[in-house]
Parts: C-alpha cells; structure tokens; sequence
C-alpha cells in the first residue's frame, strides 16, 4: 500500500502520502504544523460558556497536511457558523500520530474533536477500536452515494457502522518523460502510451524491454521494482489478507504476480534500483535517470519539485495498465469528544464532494467523494508541468475502477518487508528472487509472531 501524507503519504499515505504533502507545501507546512501542534491531542475543546466568548472550539487532530487550512475551509466554515472556532492539531508522521491516537482511545480523553485516520490503519480501527467512534453513516449532511464504494466500505464495520468518512484518495496512473521515451522511439502522445500497456501490467514491463533497447544513456525505464511492486499488488482486491482476515501474502495471487513482475523488471535491467523516498530517488528525478513511473495523483507535487523547472513539460500522464490505489485517509469523531454533535457537522461538510474539489484544487489531494468528480474543479483540471495532462479526467477515470482492497491489520508491516528487504536485497545486493523472498518471508513472520 506504500506509505504517504501523505505515507507510506513513506502514505500508503502511511510515509509516502505524508512526504507527497509535505513536498507540497514545503515550508509552509512545517510554519503551520509549527503553530497549531501545541495543544495536539489536548482535547481542551470549549463547549461554549466561558470558553472563546461563548465559541465552541472544535479541535481537528491530522497527522501531515490535509489540505482543510489550505484551502481556506476552516475559515469559510467560521464563517457560515459564527459561534464555532477550529484549531488543527498536525504532528508531521503518521508513526508518531497513530500511537498517541490509540493511546487517547484507551484511556478516554486526549483526543481532538475529530481525528484523522491513515488507510493503513482503518482496517485496525475498524476491528478494535470502532466501538469508541460516533456511526457516521446516518449523520445529516452524509450521503452515501457521494463516495466511492470501496472507500466507504474501508471505514465500515460488519454490523454497519461507518467510523470514518472518506477524505483523499490515491488513485493511479503512469507518469512519463516524452523527451526520453521519444529518444527510445516509444510513443509520446499520452493516449497512444496508456494504449502500450491497456489491461496488463505485463505490457508495461513489455514497453520497459522496448525502451531499453534503445534507451538513452545512463537511463532505465523505470525508478524501482518496489514501485512496481505496489501498483500490482494494489490492483487486485485481495493482497495479503482475504476477507475472512485470514493471512494469504503466500499464496496471493496478487502478490504473486506483484513479486513476480517485479523481479522480472529488477533482474532484467528496467529498474533503477532506487528505495522510494530515499535521497537517491530524489536526485534521479532531478537528474533525468528513468523514464517512467506508477503515480498516484498526490505524487505529482512530488515529482514536480524534484525534477524542477529542467523537467516542466517533459513529463505527462498516461492511464495505467489497470486501476488501483495507493495512499488515503479518513476522519472520524471519538465518542469521548466533548462536542460530538458539532463534530459530526464539521467532519460531514469537510468530506462533502463540494468542500473535496477545493481541497483538490489547492492541494492535488484526489476526492474521495465521487460526487466531486464532475464539478468543474476536478473535472477540467490540467497540469502546467505535466505538458497540460487533463488530470481531473485520467485520475477520475482510475477511481472508479479500484477493487475494494482487503486491508489487514499487518499490511504496513507486511509490504514494508516485501519492499524493503526482498525486492532491495534482489535489487541492492545481488540475491535472487528465491533469497529476496525467502528474507521477506522471514521478516512477515516475525512480525505476525509466526
């Protein structure tokens, strides 16, 4: 699932969605985590008399940037409600976030009046923590219908109860360089590169063996197999665990065709061998060394500030061989908020397609709320730097067709041991797939104490 916030946003959105965000905004993130973090998790909310001149202060707990303060939402709600003041409480990572988050559930108190969840996480909130969250799914100013299935289904316990509302989500596509794929004789025109690969991932290490007959030099096709590895194992529903909760990573088809697909792009020579996120990533992108990439649409901020100026209108973006997702969030009300009510209010209009398409257009950060999709916002949104690609179109396109992935409580852990320590040690030390797969094996049983 990657990390982002914007994990694995290195965020899922877990870390790679977190630095996504966080090479978004850029200086202006660490100034506002700055100011609003003091009093994170204080869950000194006031309720109205004598707190704020009779102001109820509804705190919002994020781990990186959401994107609310930035998009001028908390003042445009100020103002509609007079009588409600809002405070963001950021901590930068989700690792640090997420424990306090659960500790504040423990004990009952800490806790912001609304508190956001990573994608990684939501599978565990939802099977042990979902009795000390507010339903959310009959809340006024919620609408089903706005958001896409498998995202509500995420943040929905069996009996359900929905614990969390749907904010961004990270759907897929391929960004590439038509300068270098043009000197490799591939196609440039975005159309004609989704066609490439339409429908199988196997194309797309088919066009990586093309360019690399003809690559320029110092060039691979593509950053990592890791990379690789997550948009496959992401486009099936089941990953490494089925629907019962029962661990299946062995003998997953989707993993199996990950890995596999993989290894054939790291022993065949596509792959920069890059760990995603490390500094040797960011100087490739600024250096020109690959050609193309699996993108969720949070990532092109990211790629836009390490390629820089020298990469504007080299890169554009194309459909990916098939759907997937890589990264999100969700906010939910603890029941042992202190303004619950108002909570419930504040976290409806904040997630509604309306308030998602404002958060898109300022942040890049994509709506999980379907309903945005067709407001002119995301509809007709293009990227300067990516040679004008009609992202609005491509990553609405890609939404709708993700599978409902089966998280598990262990997917960080278990993807982190398949990235960072199989595919590197094929990609970084020499070891064959079979001892690459062996030590991530090794590594997923320790910790699922197997």
């Amino acid at each position: 699932m990657g990390t982002t916030r914007k994990s694995f946003r290195p965020r899922g959105r877990t870390a790679a969605v977190a630095l996504a965000a966080i090479a978004a905004m850029g200086a202006s993130l660490l100034a506002g985590c700055s100011s609003d973090s003091d009093t994170a998790g204080s869950g000194a909310s006031g309720s109205g008399n004598g707190n704020g001149g009779g102001k109820t202060t509804l705190t919002v707990g994020t781990f990186g940037v959401f994107g609310y303060k930035q998009a001028g939402l908390y003042d445009e709600y100020q103002k509609l409600h007079p009588n409600i003041t809002i405070k963001e409480n950021v901590i930068e990572r989700n690792d640090t976030y997420y424990p306090q988050l659960l500790t504040h559930l423990a004990a009952g108190s800490g806790l912001s009046d609304i508190q956001a969840i990573e994608v990684g996480n939501i599978n565990e909130v939802v099977t042990t923590q979902a009795a000390k969250f507010e339903d959310l799914s009959k809340a006024s100013g919620v609408e089903k219908s706005n958001f896409l299935d498998w995202k509500w289904a995420q943040a929905t316990t069996a009996d359900n109860k929905t614990i969390g509302l749907g904010t961004d989500i990270g759907p897929m596509a391929i960004c590439y360089r038509t300068d270098l794929f043009k000197k490799a004789g591939l196609p440039t025109d975005r159309t004609k590169v989704g066609a490439l690969w339409a429908g199988d991932w196997q194309k797309y290490i088919d066009a990586g063996k093309t360019y690399k007959q003809n690559a320029p030099a110092g060039t691979t096709f593509t950053d990592s197999a890791a990379g690789l590895y997550q948009a496959v194992s992401n486009s099936y529903s089941e990953r490494y665990y089925d629907s019962s909760g029962k661990v299946i990573y062995k003998t997953s088809p989707g993993v199996k065709t990950a890995w596999n697909l993989a290894m054939e792009a790291a022993t065949g020579g596509l792959t920069g061998k890059l760990k995603l996120f490390d500094k040797a990533w960011d100087q490739a992108f600024a250096n020109a060394k690959f050609a193309a990439l699996p993108c969720p649409a949070w990532m092109l901020g990211y790629i836009q500030e390490k390629a820089g100026d020298a990469g504007k209108g080299k890169w554009d973006v194309a459909a990916a061989p098939k759907s997937a997702n890589w990264g999100g969030a969700f906010i939910g009300v603890p029941s042992a908020g202190k303004n619950k009510a108002e909570a419930v209010k504040l976290a409806a209009w904040l997630t509604a397609p309306e308030q998602q398409a404002k958060v898109f257009a300022k942040q890049a950060s994509f709506p999980s709320a379907v309903g945005a999709y067709d407001l002119p916002a995301v509809k007709d949104a293009k990227h300067a730097y990516f040679n004008n690609a009609p992202i609005g179109e491509i990553f609405a396109a890609a939404a709708k067709g993700i599978p409902t992935l089966v998280i598990g409580p262990k997917d960080q852990q278990i993807y982190t041991a398949i990235t960072d320590v199989g595919i590197l040690q094929v990609e970084q030390q020499g070891k064959t797939p079979a001892q690459g797969w062996s030590a991530a094996e090794k590594e997923i049983d320790n910790a699922l104490d197997q």
